[in-house]
This record gives C-alpha cells, structure tokens and sequence, in this order.
C-alpha cells in the first residue's frame, strides 16, 4: 500500500511560515535542494492546499527561464510530470497536472491508494496535514529543521493535544546546518 508522507521546511521553533508569511529563510543549499529531488523522485502523487499550490505555481513555467540551474531544472520537470490534487473552497480551476479535490481527504486518499502506480502519496500545507494527522491519514513525518527561530507563523504541525508513537527512520544533516528528521507513526 502506498503509504502518506507529510515533509516541509520548518524553523527550529516549529513554523513552516513565519508570523509576516514568508519563509525566506528557507532557501536552500544545494545539498538541501538535492534532497528534495530525491524525496519527490519516490512521489506518486501530491495533495496540498490551496496556499501552497498557489505558491508552486511558479514551477508551471519555471523551465522556461534560462536563469534556472540544473538541479532546478529537473525539480521543475519532476514537479510539473506529478499528479496533483488541490483542496480548495476559493479557486474554480487549477493549471498543469492538477486537479481539484472532489471529494473528502479521507476519500482522496484511498482513492490514490486503490489508483494503480507506485510512489508516495505526499500531502502538503500545514492545514491539509493538520487534517490528515487528526484522520491518522499520515505514516511518515519528515522535516527539514533550519537552524532559525521565527517566533510564530504557521505551525509544522497542529498545537492540539494528541498522542502518536514514532519510529525513527532517518536523519541527516546537510551543509547549512540543516537537520532532516524522518519518523514513521507505530500503529
């Protein structure tokens, strides 16, 4: 069964967005860009919200741009080849390999479990995951943990009270001093 990842930039702090929306601080290296690639190289499949897909819109058309550099260049071919499904109350339509989500979280994901295919099903945005962690939706949390406080924004994961065992799966740390930490929940 292809199991549900929810994988973000987060400050040492907990937030994925500071508290005046950016997340500028999360530039990567090019060891840390590297690591995306190979993460999103074992995704079949992405969900996300309407925040962070408009945010990757800039992907759709990044290839164009000759001032890209290899490594973005074949981000930009592994994101744009990647089924999407976005969640949305406010947009009518999406661009690329995306489609609206018409059904629940719940139902979207088996959905993409029972599709044939291989790769993760990656869920993105920090409400989205909110979402798939209270429905138990999520088999593995992987952050990348940036060496910076931001003092609020939106949280990696929700403030509820909640218990869920992990199992450590892999960690790493790249150049920059960033930390990726990757857990898989024990069910």
């Amino acid at each position: 069964m292809r199991k549900v990842t929810y994988s973000m930039n987060v400050s040492l702090d907990g937030y994925i967005v500071g508290p005046d929306g950016s997340f500028q601080w999360t530039d990567p290296n090019d060891d840390v860009f590297r690591s995306w690639i190979e993460e999103t190289r074992e995704v079949g499949a992405y969900v996300m919200g309407r925040r962070l897909y408009e945010t990757m819109l800039y992907w759709e058309t990044a290839e164009q741009t000759s001032s890209l550099n290899d490594d973005q260049r074949e981000w930009a071919s592994l994101w744009n080849g990647l089924p999407k499904v976005v969640y949305s109350t406010t947009l009518s339509e999406v661009q690329g390999n995306a489609r609206l989500a018409s059904g629940s979280l719940a139902e979207e994901i088996e959905r993409l479990r029972a599709e044939p295919g291989e790769g993760n099903i990656a869920i993105g945005g920090a409400a989205l995951a909110a979402e798939a962690a209270a429905l138990d939706l999520i088999d593995e949390y992987r952050a990348r943990i940036y060496p910076v406080l931001v003092g609020g924004g939106i949280p990696f994961l929700p403030r509820e009270e909640r218990h869920v065992n992990l199992e450590f799966v892999e960690t790493r740390t790249f150049n920059s001093l960033v930390v990726y930490l990757a857990y898989r929940v024990v069910h």
